[in-house]
């Protein structure tokens, strides 16, 4: 099994969690695992500028059928070649 990778992101001023999932995940849904990988950063509406935040690096696989039922992640699996 492999280490977790990150990838450092320094706050500006008024950024929040669901815009930092959207800028690294294309998905404003997928702040969770940002959120997960920061426990001493408080969850707040709003980050103050400067705040360090470790964005987990996901793999392709898990992102593109993580909120898939068993059944469409199979499909979306075993369709990963032949684009329709």
């Amino acid at each position: 099994m492999t280490a977790q990778q990150y990838i450092a992101h320094l706050t500006r001023a008024g950024e929040r969690w669901d815009l930092l999932a959207w800028s690294y995940y294309g998905d404003a849904t997928r702040f969770n695992p940002i959120i997960m990988a920061n426990p001493a950063v408080p969850i707040e509406p709003v980050f103050e500028a400067g705040i360090l935040i470790q964005v987990p690096v996901l793999s392709a696989n898990n992102s593109a059928t993580a909120d898939l039922p068993p059944w469409k992640s199979a499909a979306v699996a075993g369709n990963a070649g032949n684009p329709s």
